[in-house]
């Protein structure tokens, strides 16, 4: 069964990617090594990447992994057409892409590239890495060869597309401008990566890439000695080997002129240089361990920089050259712009930013925010949708995502010896924000249901360890529930930072729907006969002094979340302290059906005037009301309001949740944003419980659907799942996501995640 459980794949299909690749030392083979990771991640077993990886020669070879299945010589025009020839014999491909930068490809301009398309009868997409203003006539004529063979193209920047539409005259219809990739990472200080580097009592710049007479490190070290002079504590460095083809050509001529400039000048203890060729997580190592990045290109029509990218998504303030990439990303709130070959405007940026820590400080959180749709996860998200245009068969697969792991580490980040705190800023744990009954339910449920289903979903051992650490946390929530139990059996939904029940907040706020949460989770508790006896009757306790005070919720969704705990408990025991259960779940489903035949009609099939939050909780209890009574309307109704629900919220093929900045009100505008996790999940669990009743297929589907908005398939097509902290992000406003972590997110994530176990 493949990733979502829908459909089995009877075969893999395969993107083909043309570029070099690791282990040959260049920019656009890790490009394609990120890029194919990412694909994979995303799609794999569905779709799977290969690559034809260009050689220097016909003699130089490197050891690739077992994902290269062609090598071509870049100087063969033959064996371009002979590759394509094979890929065209090749059923399975689907697509191939090229990763497209001159200097790789042989012939005028890298003409060959152009026979190899030529003789290509499978679609295309080649991206762009450099785009060239002003161009002769020779390289026009190879770039619109290559655009009029290639079913599509993909820039990086949108200066890149306004060139090659204005000065080559290509359609602007196949141009796409898809941003280059950066790796995902939670931000942080650079005061730990430079203790672990050895220089924590320095301020740290730093240069990274290929060394070669272009990159322009000789006017950062001109510039050194005026900053150092005021700024004793500088250490630059500059890390990387020297480029290949300049190594072949003149040696170490460069590098060693810059080592000798530094002698000159006094700097040999405020410079380093680390001639290496580092791994990524090293390089990322160096970028957190920075406090200014400096990016030194000489070439202004420079399209794109990985190592200028790299920089800003570290979220560090970027110090560059006014290179065509640079012009479109610095503003005053991310870096400073200088000009070329320019000491002295080098040394004035350094001192503004140097003068201010709390400055530096806030461009490196700005350049941190504004790049997140550039993270790996995202930039595949936009190749997939780019080929499934030009493939029907990726077209249909591409739905088919490939499901993240189960990860509890931010939720137990967030897990102290009381509770599960509240919010976080970005994925740190915000104490400042106390906790609540909501959180600490939603998170028992989590633990609960993980600490059941791992080994049987994973095929996998359970580790004594982790699951003795599992259930320390499952009774860390269940004490906080029994903490915020009241005198009347009512629970306390908020408690500040001191771990004291906040009474003012809890008067003013309904406690309604954290009530029937809390419920919901303390059957879950009970009704889990893989959890210790202990476990399970702390919770059962809990649960039979609240019930003991039975009382119908006002809330329509706190009514939902009772039944839903109601029809777990109806799975082990008829009744509870007296309490006929399943007359319990009657009274419940019957004050849903009376709310929906007090506010539905035809145009309208809900219970209530307007759409709000958590909304597929209710028609999810009367289908799980149905189960365990039997009775038919529960069913009808539930099925309705459901279809109801799911024609308001499935937009163009997306799931759109009910904005939170103002709801859909009956004769009002429907809100689309401040959309929010717990909504999600609400539909998810739905959509389960309809496909699992009904065993309708399409409810399956449109679960998928609806958990693909935490993988990108949202309103602004980025990723709200962190795979790095395991976090989910707070919600998706107009133009922005909300970057914060809380445990509401995480929870709701993961609530989600397994009901598609």
């Amino acid at each position: 069964m493949f990733g979502r459980g829908v459909v089995e794949m009877s075969e893999t299909f395969k993107v083909i990617y043309l570029s070099t690749f690791p282990p040959r030392e260049c920019g656009i083979a890790t490009f394609t090594a990120d890029l194919t990771a990412a694909m994979d991640d995303l799609l794999e077993p569905a779709i799977e990447s290969k690559v034809a990886a260009v050689n220097i020669d016909d003699i130089s070879r490197y050891h690739y992994s077992r994902r290269v299945i062609f090598q071509i010589n870049q100087y063969s025009r033959q064996e371009y057409i002979k590759t394509a020839e094979n890929i065209n014999a090749m059923d399975e491909v689907k697509l191939v892409n090229i990763q497209h930068e001159f200097g790789i490809f042989a012939g005028t301009y890298g003409a060959y590239v152009v026979s190899f398309l030529e003789a290509l009868k499978k679609p295309s997409v080649v991206a762009f890495h450099s785009i060239l203003p002003s161009p002769d006539d020779a390289l026009k004529e190879v770039v619109c060869a290559i655009a009029e063979n290639a079913s599509g193209l993909v820039v990086m920047t949108n200066l890149s597309r306004e060139i090659l539409i204005r000065e080559y005259g290509i359609a602007q219809e196949k141009i796409s401008v898809i941003p280059h990739g950066i790796h995902s990472m939670s931000y942080s200080s650079s005061a730990k990566p430079k203790a672990a580097l050895g220089f924590s009592k320095k301020i740290s710049l730093l240069t990274f890439g290929l060394l070669s007479r272009g990159k322009g490190i000789e006017y950062v070290i001109e510039a050194l000695p005026k900053v150092v002079k005021a700024y004793p504590d500088i250490l630059y460095v500059v890390l990387g080997v020297t480029h290949p083809n300049v190594l072949k050509e003149e040696g170490e001529g460069y590098r060693k002129s810059l080592i000798q400039k530094v002698h000159d000048l006094g700097l040999s203890s405020h410079v380093n240089f680390y001639n290496e060729y580092v791994s990524v997580e090293k390089l990322l190592h160096f970028l957190k361990a920075t406090d200014i990045y400096l990016s030194t290109s000489l070439d202004p029509n420079q399209a794109v920089s990985g190592t200028f990218s790299y920089a800003l998504g570290s979220g560090r303030p970027v110090i560059s050259t006014s290179f065509a990439q640079a012009r479109e990303f610095i503003t005053s709130e991310v870096g400073r712009l200088v000009d070329f070959k320019d000491s002295d405007s080098y040394a004035e940026a350094l001192m503004s930013l140097l003068k201010d820590a709390s400055l530096r400080e806030q461009l490196g959180k700005n350049a941190y925010f504004r790049t997140r749709n550039m993270t790996w996860e995202n930039v595949a998200l936009e190749y997939s949708k780019l080929f499934s245009k030009y493939s029907r068969d990726i077209a249909e697969v591409s739905e088919y995502k490939k499901i993240p792991r189960v990860n509890l580490n931010h939720l137990l980040r967030l897990t102290d010896n009381f509770g599960v705190i509240q919010f976080a800023r970005l994925s740190f744990p915000d104490v400042s924000s106390g906790y609540t009954l909501d959180d600490n339910a939603r998170a028992l449920i989590v633990a609960c249901l993980y600490y059941g289903e791992l080994g049987r979903a994973f095929k996998a051992p359970y580790p004594e360890k982790q699951k003795s650490e599992l259930l320390k946390r499952i009774e860390v929530y269940l004490r906080f529930i029994e903490f915020v139990l009241g005198d009347e059996h009512m629970f306390g939904n908020y408690v500040k930072p001191d771990r004291s029940i906040d009474i003012e907040l809890n008067k003013k706020d309904n406690l309604d729907d954290a009530n029937g949460r809390a419920l919901w989770a303390l059957a879950v508790v009970t009704s889990a006969e893989y959890l210790p006896e202990n476990v399970r009757n702390q919770a059962f306790g809990l649960l039979k002094k609240r019930i003991d005070l039975y009382k119908m919720f006002e809330s329509p969704r706190a009514t939902a979340f009772y039944a839903k705990g109601v029809c777990l408990l109806l799975k082990k025991m008829q009744e509870v302290e007296g309490k006929n259960l399943k007359e319990l779940l009657v009274s419940h489903c019957d004050r849903l059906v009376s709310l929906y035949r007090g506010s539905s009609s035809e145009e309208c099939q809900w219970f209530e005037s307007y759409l709000t939050y958590s909304n597929a909780v209710l028609p999810e209890a009367l289908i799980l009301g149905h189960a365990h009574t039997g009775n038919s309307e529960y069913l009808d109704i539930g099925i309705k309001t459901l279809d109801f629900l799911i024609g308001k919220t499935f937009v163009n093929g997306i799931y759109m949740p009910i904005g939170q900045d103002g709801w859909h009100h009956k004769f009002g505008e429907r809100r689309y944003f401040d959309q929010q996790p717990e909504d999600v999940s609400a539909m998810v669990y739905a959509l389960a419980t309809a496909h699992k009743i009904t065993g309708k297929d399409s409810y399956e589907k449109l679960m998928h659907e609806a958990f693909n908005w935490f993988l990108g398939d949202n309103s602004l097509k980025q990723v709200v799942y962190d795979r790095v902290t395991g976090g989910c992000y707070d919600g998706l406003g107009e133009r922005n996501i909300n970057l914060n972590q809380g445990a509401e997110s995480i929870t709701s994530y993961l609530l989600a995640r397994l009901a598609i176990l």
